[in-house]
């Protein structure tokens, strides 16, 4: 097997880790993303793993709150999560960094490029937490530039439906899943699969975007290696 995307980030949404409980972290559902990320390592792949916060907090559940307050909380709930696999995957013999946008040196090392460059020619996996580091962005949007930055040949949406559909498949049972389709099309058809930002920064630098369901077996697998799996945004 071999892969078809060298260097690439794993975009996990948060909620994905908290399993039938909708919250927190289920060690169950943590140890098979584990397994999965093992799985791809040892085809030597470079990989940068961004999740999201949504199993702890989401800033947009505050409608009284500040807005830069309740982002804030969002980066740090990513911190947590970004944590918890950092020491599940060395707990399996992967080594890792966590990388935060925000300094927080007591656990984790601040985000600097070269550093992160140099963690993936010494073969470990970097986790980038804190999402860009500013309020007002998403976890989607600190994917789509932390690929950018360390010239991922891919994005990797881990999501919990299988694809990206034309309207919401747990509400419309008859929603059509595109195999393929442009980013102009996502942005135009107001397709609710990343944000507007992110994926205009995925097609300036011309990153391709797959987006597939965590829970199915070898997923990520698939994706690394060009299987046809989920949706594909190029």
């Amino acid at each position: 097997m071999q892969l078809k995307y060298k260097r690439v980030i794993f975009k996990i949404s948060g909620e994905a880790l908290s399993g039938a409980s909708k919250f927190g972290i289920d060690e169950t559902v943590l140890a098979k993303v584990v397994q999965q990320i093992k799985n791809v390592k040892k085809l030597n792949a470079d990989i940068g793993i961004i999740i999201g916060g949504g199993n702890f907090w989401r800033g947009r559940q505050a409608d009284k709150m500040d807005r830069s307050t309740a982002d804030h909380m969002g980066m740090l709930a990513t911190v947590i999560n970004s944590l918890a696999l950092q020491d599940a995957l060395e707990r399996e013999g992967m080594p890792t960094r966590v990388q935060t946008a925000l300094t927080i040196t007591r656990v984790a090392e601040p985000y600097i490029l070269r550093k992160a460059l140099r963690h993936f020619e010494k073969g470990r996996i970097v986790i980038f937490a804190c999402g860009t580091g500013n309020p007002y962005f998403s976890t989607d949007t600190g994917a789509a530039l932390r690929a950018a930055e360390i010239g991922a040949d891919a994005l990797l949406l881990a999501k919990n439906v299988d694809g990206i559909y034309d309207s919401d498949p747990k509400i419309n049972p008859s929603a059509k899943k595109f195999d393929e389709i442009s980013y102009l099309d996502v942005i135009q058809k107001g397709l609710n699969a990343m944000d507007t930002t992110a994926i205009s920064l995925c097609m300036e630098n011309k990153i391709p975007v797959i987006a597939f369901a965590l829970n199915e077996e070898d997923s990520m697998l698939k994706a690394i290696t060009g299987q046809k799996i989920g949706t594909i945004i190029k």
